[in-house]
């Protein structure tokens, strides 16, 4: 008979939030059993919704309304004792606020000319070393990283050079932050380019383009040496580059995978296990993978120098769970395998995996 397959990881839909607007994020809070939701409300506000999950319901604790929809949060520059919220909305506002007085925020700055796509943050949760920082992303062209200790000017702006034209940029994250000096900032672009900009040396390190809007990049880690990055595209391609040997023309390696026929809205890796990662499709689908490195990470070209070498995906699980885009996707940092996800059909689902630790 040969030997068992190792049982497959599944994916439970555990509890189903049907909400009163459009959902565009949804996070964990640290160290809790509670999530956020953010999205706009149909009269053009923005909302943040706390709730905490009891058995099989989840409670809404707090419903806070501000004057702008809000398109994207981040905790992670911040500490585990004060687990303040960062958030980007659709007027180009960043806002940290104190989930415990929300009224006003704890700090606030019209960061760009047009809405915030995409927010990360590091240096926080205890996660990746160095200052406390974000970067925000917008259609205006822009990519800007803020430390909140400092007033009103960016630490760092990365904006299309003279007659570059602008691009939209959908996405971005952190990640190298393993130092005290240390840090890059990866972001994507509606017309397909991906840029790793360097924040010790204020440089672009490097630059591609996948021909086709790139929805979504995430590090598998930021606080370890660059170790993978997925990019996630418009047309149900991703892309996995081994981020550990950059070669001096050929940049990284990579392997990519087409999940589906539909946009590739998100990637989340799992906390617990950075070579496993779930995207998020605009059929409404969950795709659980896992990534398989070769025997060998690098090898040598024919002038000497060092190139990657990519190395294989395999596909644990799928599942459809809407009619409508995920659009937002997060993994508990604290208890393995429990997932939640927002959708364009107005709801927010709490999902669990099992036998993740089995893989």
């Amino acid at each position: 008979l040969g030997p068992e397959r190792p049982e497959r990881p599944q994916v439970v839909s555990h509890v189903q939030q049907a909400l009163s607007y459009t959902v565009f994020d949804c996070k964990w809070v640290p160290r809790s059993a509670r999530l956020l939701c953010l999205g706009s409300a149909a009269r053009g506000t923005g909302v943040v919704q706390l709730y905490e999950l009891h058995g099989a319901r989840l409670e809404l604790l707090r419903e806070i309304e501000k004057p702008k929809p809000i398109k994207c949060g981040t905790f992670g520059a911040t500490s585990l004792q004060q687990r303040y919220l960062a958030t980007g909305d659709f007027d180009g506002n960043l806002n940290i606020w104190n989930l415990e007085a929300p009224e006003i925020p704890v700090y606030s700055v019209k960061g760009h000319k047009e809405i915030i796509n995409s927010i990360d943050g590091v240096g926080g949760l205890g996660i990746g070393e160095g200052a406390p920082e974000i970067v925000t992303g917008s259609r205006d062209g822009t990519v800007k990283v803020w430390d909140p200790r400092q007033n009103d000017t960016p630490v760092a702006n990365m904006e299309p050079v003279q007659g570059e034209s602008k691009r939209d940029c959908w996405t971005v994250a952190f990640g190298n932050a393993y130092n005290q000096e240390e840090r890059v900032v990866c972001a994507g672009y509606d017309n397909g380019d991906i840029k790793l900009f360097d924040l010790r040396t204020m440089s672009l390190r490097w630059e591609t383009n996948i021909k086709n809007g790139v929805c979504s990049v995430e590090f598998d880690r930021k606080d370890i040496n660059m170790n993978k990055l997925v990019a996630t595209s418009l047309e149900g391609k991703f892309h996995v580059f081994d981020m550990r040997t950059q070669h001096p023309t050929k940049g990284f390696a990579f392997v990519s995978e087409k999940a589906q026929k539909s946009t590739i809205w998100q990637v989340r890796h799992l906390p617990q296990n950075r070579d496993i990662f779930m995207t998020s499709g605009g059929s409404g689908s969950l795709h659980l993978w896992k990534y398989e490195y070769p025997a060998q990470r690098s090898k040598k070209d024919l002038e000497g120098s060092k190139m990657g070498v990519a190395g294989s995906l395999s596909l644990l699980q799928n599942v459809t769970l809407s009619t409508q885009p995920i659009s937002s996707l997060d993994w508990s940092p604290d208890k393995m395998g429990l997932c939640v996800c927002g959708a364009y059909d107005q709801t927010v689902r709490v999902l669990i995996v099992t036998k993740l630790n089995k893989i």
